[in-house]
C-alpha cells in the first residue's frame, strides 16, 4: 500500500506509466551520481580531462535537457488528455458546501441529491470509516462523463484518485473534467482544499455500474423524487 491506487480509467493508466517513467530516470540519476560522488572521494587519482574538458561540459550540458525533454512531452501528452472532453454519454453537477456535496444529473429533469458522509456510530460491516456516504455518485462503466464542478461557500476539490480526478470547486465558477470508469467498483475520494473545520469529512464516492443498472436507479430515484 505504498504506491497508488489500482488505476480505473485509462487516465490514470497513463499517469501510473508516466510515474513509473520519471521514476526510473531518477534512479538512474541518483544513481550515476551516487557512483561520482563515492569515486571521487574514494580515490586519489585525477585526469586532466575530466579537470579541464571542453567536452565534458558539452555532455553534462545537453544530457540534462534532454533527459527534461523525455519528461516534459509525455507529461504534456497525459495534460492534453485530461483536458479533452468527447461527447460525454453524462453531465453531473458537483457542488461543494460546508461540508457535503450535492449531485445534479444535469440530462434528467430533476434528479439530484446532497451525499453527506456516514458517521462512524452508523457504519455497516464492510463499510469504510471517513470514506462512506448516504448517497453514492451513480454513474454507467466505460461511458464518458463530464462533471461540472463548482461550490457554493468555500473552494473545495473534488478529487478521485483511483480515477485520475482531481477539479477545484470554486464559488461563481464552473470548472469542467471528465473521466471513464473502465470497469464495475465503488471509487472513494476526498475533498482536497482545505474548506474549513469539517474539511476531512466531506468524502465522495462513485459506484460505476453497468448501464442497465443505472438506467435501474436513475428511474428509481426519479420515481422517489
Amino acid at each position: 500500500q505504498l504506491g497508488f491506487q489500482d488505476a480505473a480509467s485509462p487516465v490514470m493508466e497513463e499517469l501510473l506509466h508516466f510515474h513509473d517513467h520519471a521514476l526510473m530516470i531518477v534512479l538512474l540519476i541518483s544513481t550515476l551520481v551516487l557512483y561520482i560522488i563515492v569515486a571521487m572521494v574514494s580515490t586519489k587519482l585525477t585526469n586532466k580531462y575530466i579537470l579541464d574538458s571542453q567536452e565534458i561540459e558539452i555532455v553534462w550540458t545537453v544530457l540534462p535537457a534532454v533527459i527534461l525533454i523525455l519528461i516534459a512531452l509525455p507529461s504534456l501528452r497525459i495534460l492534453y488528455l485530461m483536458d479533452e472532453i468527447n461527447d460525454p454519454h453524462l453531465t453531473i453537477k458537483a457542488m461543494g458546501h460546508q461540508w457535503y456535496w450535492s449531485y445534479e444529473y444535469t440530462d434528467y429533469e430533476d434528479l439530484g441529491f446532497d451525499s453527506y458522509m456516514v458517521p462512524t456510530q452508523d457504519l455497516t460491516p464492510g463499510q469504510f470509516r471517513l470514506l462512506e456516504t448516504d448517497h453514492r455518485m451513480v454513474v454507467p462503466v466505460e461511458s464518458p462523463i463530464r462533471v461540472l464542478v463548482s461550490a457554493e461557500d468555500v473552494l473545495h476539490s473534488w478529487a478521485v484518485p483511483s480515477l485520475g480526478v482531481k477539479m477545484d470547486a470554486v464559488p461563481g465558477r464552473l470548472n469542467q473534467t471528465a473521466f471513464i470508469a473502465s470497469r464495475p467498483g465503488v471509487f472513494y475520494g476526498q475533498c482536497s482544499e482545505i474548506c474549513g473545520a469539517n474539511h476531512s469529512f466531506m468524502p465522495i464516492v462513485v459506484e460505476a455500474v453497468p448501464l442497465e443498472h443505472f438506467e435501474k436507479w436513475s428511474t428509481m430515484m426519479l420515481e422517489d423524487a
